[in-house]
C-alpha cells in the first residue's frame, strides 16, 4: 500500500519510517525544502535513537522517499496522514490548527484518487469534522468523484523510545465513521494486527478525546507524585518508597510515579492546555486538569529555588556558580520544549547565579532559549568552579560521575539531584552535601 505522510517532523518521520519498515511504500512530505534536502542527505532533523539507521535502510530499500510536492506525494496513496504541528495558540492556549486545515485544503484540491485522510496530529474534539468539511468544499468527491473518508488515529509515542512504541504499541486507536475508513486502516496496520497488537475502533470524536485524556491522566500522575514528594520532605518520608508502595497496586501502576522537577516536552504542556480550552468551550470544566497545569507550572521555578537554598539562600547565592547537568525535558531526545531546565536556569539567573550547563544532545536547541547560560563541552567543564552541581535530566552519562574529580573541580561539594538518581548514604560517604526530591 502507498502511504503519504504530510509533515516530516517527530511524529511524521518516525511513523513514516516505521510504516516503510512494515513493507508499505511511504512518501514523507514537507514544505521545508532544507529539511527535505537534509533527509535526502541522511541527516535527521531530530534526535531519536535508531531513527537514522531505520530511515537509511528503508530509503535504500526503495520503500521510503521525501518530497516537497504534496500533489506528487499523495498521488496513488490509499492513506494520507496529516502529521503537522498543533502548538498552543497565542492568547488562549488552545491548539493552533492552522497547519492541519491548510493541509486538509491542499489535499482536497490535489486529491486524484480514492483515499482515507488520517489526522495523526494531536487535535481537539471535532477537528475531524472540520477536516471533512474542508475537503468536501474542494469538490474532491462531488465534482471529481473521488471517495474519501476522514479518520482519527492519534499517536502514543514516547520521545526516546518512539520506534519501539510504534512497532510494539499498547494499543492502536482508530476513530472512523464508515466502513471505507475502517477497511483501509485495517490494511495500514495489518503487520501489527498479525502481531496481535490491540486495535480499538471508536467514533472519530471519541478517538480525538482519547489522546487528550491519556496525556492529561499521565500528567496528573506525575503531578500527584511531585506533591507527595513535597509532603515527604516535610514529614520525613521517602517518596521513592511511597511510589513503590502505591505503584505495586495494579489499579495504579508504577509508571509515571517518579518525583522530579515537573513535566515538559512537546505533548503534556500543550495537550493539557488544549483539553482545558475544549472543556471550557463545551461548558464542562475539568478541575483536576486545571490544578495539574497550575501546580506543574509553579513547580519548575520551585526547583530553581531549591538550588538557591542549597547555595545558602538568596543573599548568599548571588555571585556564585551553578552547573546544570541535563537540559532536555527527558533523556534520549534533543527536545527542549517546556523543559524544566529552562525555568530552573532562569530562576538561578534571576537570583544572580552564574550558570554553566552540559547536555549530551540538547545544547544546540538550548542556546537560543538560554542565551545567558554558558554551554560546555562535557559535564566536568561545567562543574569546574561551581558552587553547586544540579542534575536536571537523568541522562545515563550522569549516573556514574567521578565524584573524586567533581570535588577537585568544584568550589564546594554540593549536589542537588532533581531526579533522585543517587543514594543519599552514598553521597554522604563521598563527602557531599546532597539534596534530592522527596526524601526527607
Amino acid at each position: 500500500m502507498k502511504i503519504a505522510m504530510v509533515g516530516s517532523g517527530y511524529v511524521g518521520l518516525v511513523s513514516g519510517a516505521c510504516f516503510a519498515d512494515f513493507g508499505h511504500d511511504v512518501v514523507c512530505i514537507d514544505k521545508d525544502q532544507s529539511k527535505i534536502d537534509r533527509l535526502h542527505a541522511g541527516i535527521m532533523p531530530i534526535y531519536e535513537p535508531g531513527l537514522d539507521a531505520l530511515v537509511d535502510g528503508n530509503v535504500k530499500a526503495g520503500r521510503l522517499s521525501f518530497t516537497t510536492d504534496l500533489g506528487e506525494g499523495i498521488a496513488g496513496a490509499a492513506a494520507i496522514f496529516i502529521a503537522v504541528g498543533t502548538p498552543s495558540r497565542r492568547g488562549d492556549g488552545h491548539a493552533d490548527l492552522t497547519f492541519v486545515y491548510e493541509v486538509a485544503r491542499e489535499v482536497g484540491e490535489k486529491l486524484a484518487n480514492d483515499a482515507v485522510i488520517v489526522t495523526k496530529s494531536t487535535v481537539p474534539v471535532g477537528t475531524g469534522d472540520e477536516v471533512e468539511r474542508i475537503i468536501a468544499e474542494t469538490g474532491a468527491s462531488s465534482e471529481r468523484g473521488h471517495r474519501f473518508a476522514v479518520v482519527s488515529n492519534p499517536e502514543f509515542l514516547r520521545e526516546g523510545a518512539a520506534i519501539g512504541d510504534f512497532k510494539r504499541p499498547d494499543r492502536i486507536v482508530i476513530g472512523t465513521e464508515d466502513d471505507f475508513g475502517r477497511e483501509v486502516m485495517r490494511e495500514v496496520y495489518r503487520p501489527l494486527f498479525l502481531n496481535e497488537s490491540p486495535i480499538l475502533f471508536t467514533s472519530r470524536r471519541t478517538s480525538e478525546l482519547i489522546k487528550y485524556a491519556a496525556n492529561a491522566f499521565l500528567a496528573t500522575k506525575i503531578t500527584f507524585i511531585n506533591e507527595m514528594a513535597d509532603l515527604c520532605e516535610k514529614v520525613g518520608a521517602n517518596v521513592q518508597d511511597v511510589s513503590r508502595g502505591i505503584g505495586m497496586d495494579n489499579r495504579i501502576g508504577a509508571k509515571f510515579l517518579h518525583a522530579g522537577p515537573g513535566y515538559g516536552g512537546s505533548c503534556f504542556p500543550k495537550d493539557t492546555l488544549a483539553l482545558l480550552k475544549t472543556a471550557e468551550d463545551y461548558d464542562s470544566p475539568v478541575r483536576i486538569v486545571e490544578a495539574v497545569v497550575k501546580v506543574n507550572d509553579s513547580r519548575k521555578r520551585a526547583m530553581g529555588r531549591k538550588v538557591v537554598d542549597a547555595l545558602g539562600g538568596m543573599d548568599e547565592a548571588r555571585g556564585k556558580k551553578a552547573a546544570l547537568l541535563g537540559l532536555t525535558f527527558k533523556p534520549n531526545t534533543d527536545d527542549m520544549r517546556d523543559s524544566p531546565a529552562i525555568a530552573v536556569a532562569q530562576t538561578l539567573l534571576d537570583a544572580g547565579v552564574a550558570v554553566a550547563a552540559y547536555d549530551p544532545e540538547g545544547m544546540d536547541q538550548a542556546r537560543p532559549l538560554l542565551p545567558d547560560v554558558t554551554m560546555c563541552a562535557n559535564p566536568y567543564a561545567a562543574i569546574e568552579g561551581a558552587d553547586v552541581v544540579v542534575i536536571v535530566t537523568e541522562w545515563d552519562a550522569f549516573r556514574a560521575l567521578d565524584f573524586k574529580r567533581v570535588k577537585e573541580l568544584a568550589n564546594a561539594p554540593v549536589l542537588v539531584d532533581l531526579r533522585n538518581i543517587y543514594k543519599p548514604d552514598d553521597m554522604a560517604a563521598a563527602g557531599f552535601t546532597y539534596v534530592s526530591v522527596g526524601r526527607g
